[in-house]
Parts: structure tokens; C-alpha cells; sequence
């Protein structure tokens, strides 16, 4: 059972690996700027169309992981950065930060069943958002904050509204530290809301494609300021 049990959990690893949105790009052009996309599954579900329209402008990279919530970002913002000079990083924690956890840590727990909490509560999200900000922009790369996606009524482990509360409290972390651009994702969601899945964060391809020209759009603004 242990050998099995093995066998699946690397099988599950190197198919992960081998998801198209975490390659590098095939042709790296070292003449052109270097985008990196830091963010959960939405961003995992934009990034391919992202690279499409960024074609020939800039390369785009992501960390071959969902990136999680702040506190994941914390302990593995290091490691994302890696060695290379990033000329804009464009991104996002927020939907695994406010989604609700059982007591005993049980994903996407009903947030009015008892001992139910939120992942990073907001407090601690203001705190560890203004960490990984100061980090960021050390890099010198062009900084852009994204909004979190809207929680539509009736998504599992996560409360209708606190998209909009996080957002919040990120926008005054923003102003705070100063110099970081924000990506208003969410409003721009909401106006294309028909394509978010019905009682779930999460788009269809074609909500993913439309995300990823509201990103293309700043993160080439972004290109053209520096």
C-alpha cells in the first residue's frame, strides 16, 4: 500500500510539473523584457493566453506551482525570484488567504460549520502583503499589485463579498508602501461575470483569455514607463 501510495503521489508530481502554464517559454528572446506572474489558479488559468498576447514584446514566466496564499508567497518568494533580472512582476494572493479551513486544517470547510476559519484572516493578510510588497520592488522590476477575483454566491469554503474586503485592506497596503501599480481585476471581472463558473472562482477559457487581456494590457503599459 505504502509503494502504491509512493507511486501516485509522484505520478500526481511530475504530472503537475508538466502542466503547459508552468514551462518557460520555448524560445527565451534575451533581447526582450522579462515578465513574472505570481499568483493562485486564476493566474494559472490566464498565463498560456498571457504569453500569447505578450508575443514578441516580452517573455513571461510564472513559478511551476500554484502560488497559494501570502503565506506560502512568504516562504517561497525566494525561490520564485530566482536569479534572473525581472523587468515587471505582476502579482496576486488573496482567494486561498480568505477561503475557510475545518478545524483541523479540512479544505474549503461551510465558513458557518463550528471551528471554521479563515485561511490568513485579513489582519494578518495586511502584514504579510506588506512584506512581500517591500520585496518586490528591491528587485527594481516594475511592481503591479492585481486585484483578487470576485467570490460568486455559493463557491465552496469562501464567503460572497470578501474578495472585495481583501481588496480593500490591499489597497491601503499599496499606498502605503508606495510606487506599486494595481491591476483592477476585479472590477474588470465583474463586467464579464457571465464567464465565471456558475458557484465557483474559477472561469472558463474563454473568462481565462478575457482576464489575460485586461494582464496584457498593464503589464505592457508597465513596459512603456520604464
Amino acid at each position: 500500500m505504502i509503494r502504491i501510495a509512493l507511486l501516485t503521489l509522484l505520478t500526481c508530481s511530475v504530472a503537475t510539473a508538466q502542466r503547459p502554464a508552468y514551462q518557460p517559454p520555448e524560445n527565451v528572446d534575451p533581447n526582450l523584457p522579462n515578465v513574472l506572474l505570481i499568483g493562485d489558479s486564476i493566474s494559472i488559468g490566464y498565463m498560456l493566453d498571457v504569453r500569447k498576447e505578450l508575443n514578441g514584446v516580452a517573455n513571461v514566466f510564472r513559478p511551476p506551482t500554484n502560488c497559494g496564499p501570502t503565506t506560502r508567497g512568504l516562504e517561497q518568494i525566494e525561490k520564485w525570484l530566482g536569479d534572473r533580472k525581472w523587468d515587471v512582476i505582476h502579482w496576486n494572493h488573496g482567494l486561498h488567504d480568505l477561503k475557510y479551513l475545518g478545524p483541523n486544517g479540512e479544505n474549503l470547510a461551510d465558513p458557518d460549520s463550528k471551528g471554521a476559519h479563515q485561511q490568513v484572516p485579513i489582519e494578518q493578510y495586511r502584514k504579510n502583503l506588506k512584506q512581500l510588497a517591500e520585496r518586490l520592488k528591491k528587485t527594481g522590476a516594475a511592481v503591479i499589485w492585481c486585484e483578487t477575483t470576485p467570490v460568486p454566491e455559493g463557491s465552496a469554503g469562501r464567503v460572497a463579498g470578501d474578495a472585495k474586503r481583501y481588496n480593500q485592506a490591499a489597497a491601503e497596503v499599496m499606498a502605503e508602501v508606495g510606487g506599486i501599480r494595481t491591476d483592477p481585476l476585479y472590477d474588470f471581472a465583474i463586467k464579464h461575470e457571465d464567464l465565471q463558473r456558475p458557484r465557483n472562482v474559477h472561469y472558463t477559457d474563454q473568462g481565462s483569455a478575457k482576464l489575460a487581456e485586461q494582464v496584457a494590457r498593464r503589464v505592457k503599459a508597465a513596459l512603456m514607463d520604464k
